[in-house]
């Protein structure tokens, strides 16, 4: 490396501010863009079909920074931020805040880790560590993954949450406080555990998670269980998940949507929410993967006028061109009923587009990470 060249990678190191006198602290730029061509029928009240380019593609695009430094002894600390954006347009998705994940925290070998900010809540965890979500080899799969739907949002903020794992046990607990003086208000606590071997064939796991209104301190809870059984390279997962809501449950400022996008996506018009999963995941070769995915949706609503049903099914065929691109083809079918037609039960990136009873959905995107 020459003077200029060392100059500039000190520069750097200080402008992302990491001490360039310790080898064993490091700062990584890291993302995935995706972009896909996507057909949609019954897009639009008049029932009309629609193609273009999405705001992404199985994925949403995303970029951000991570750090980890070494504190000795087996203790880090170690720090995420990170931006999703719509690659059809450059722009940062603004349902989002602009660092949609912003958290740092302290991480020991033997005891754990303690993560504080905005970050996944204990729901996804619970179903990503316990190995029932769909399509488990694409990253960051939220475009159409129903299951997230339920998970009320994902993302939490102003949480703290402590994980640790132990000879195949995996457990997490999370607290986000309300910030409303003198009652809990807003809040959101929560706990998930899986197990799975270490080379073991299966993994089974669930969570529980509860939210309070912002305004009224309302509640709305949710619960999950599950698990996943390979056989060479087989996968077969199922899952459940459930939804219950206080009647003056509408906002909840510490999720990723306002109180109007939770009117627009109908999180407020059912008291229960089930949904049962199953899903089979082939892999053929390095480069290969296939997966035949299907949902059921139950609602029932605050009132019978309210209630509503949906399947979705869901195929998959993805190859990897290299260890860090992959092109693929997703098709996807949807038949709603009574109030879920509408309902946002896709994804995370927008409200849900059916105007009538059934959805047909085909996608070819390119997908690469770095």
């Amino acid at each position: 490396m020459n003077t200029f060249s060392r100059c500039a990678a000190a520069v750097a190191l200080a402008w992302f501010g990491c001490p360039i006198a310790q080898a064993q602290s490091s700062v990584t730029l890291y993302g995935v863009v995706d972009e896909s061509v996507r057909y949609l029928t019954h897009a639009n009240k008049a029932g009309d079909s629609s193609v273009g380019l999405g705001t992404g593609g199985m994925t949403q695009s995303r970029w951000g920074l991570k750090g980890v430094e070494d504190l000795g002894g087996g203790w880090s600390t170690f720090f995420k931020l990170e931006n999703r954006l719509y690659i059809n347009s450059g722009q940062s998705d603004p349902t989002l805040p602009f660092f949609n994940e912003a958290q740092v925290g302290v991480r020991s070998n033997s005891y754990g880790q303690v993560i504080v900010g905005r970050q996944y809540n204990v729901m996804i965890e619970g179903i990503t560590v316990g190995g029932y979500g769909s399509n488990p080899w694409i990253p960051y799969d939220f475009s159409f993954q129903p299951e997230v739907t339920m998970t009320g949002g994902i993302w939490t903020s102003n949480q703290v949450q402590y994980q640790a794992r132990y000879n195949g046990f995996s457990f997490a607990a999370g607290y986000a406080f309300g910030g409303n003086a003198g009652n809990s208000y807003g809040s959101q606590i929560g706990a998930a555990a899986a197990y799975a071997p270490v080379g073991g064939p299966f993994s089974i796991g669930g969570a529980y998670e509860e939210s309070k209104d912002s305004v009224n301190g309302a509640a709305a809870k949710a619960w999950t269980f599950g698990g996943s059984y390979t056989w060479d390279r087989t996968r077969f997962a199922v899952g459940y998940i459930v939804n219950r809501a206080d009647a003056g449950f509408a906002t909840f400022a510490n999720g990723p949507f306002t109180a109007p996008a939770l009117t627009a996506l109908k999180y407020t018009d059912f008291s229960r929410r089930r949904m049962f999963m199953g899903g089979i995941t082939q892999q053929v070769g390095n480069a290969w993967h296939f997966a035949a995915n299907v949902w059921r949706t139950l609602q029932d609503g605050k009132t019978a006028a309210k209630d509503g049903s949906a399947w979705q099914y869901q195929i998959v065929a993805d190859y990897n061109l290299s260890k860090r691109t992959d092109a693929y083809l997703e098709g996807d079918y949807s038949l709603y009923r009574g109030d879920l037609i509408g309902a946002q039960l896709q994804g995370v990136n927008g409200v849900g587009l059916a105007q009538k009873g059934s959805q047909i959905g085909l996608m070819a995107g390119l997908r690469h990470q770095f």
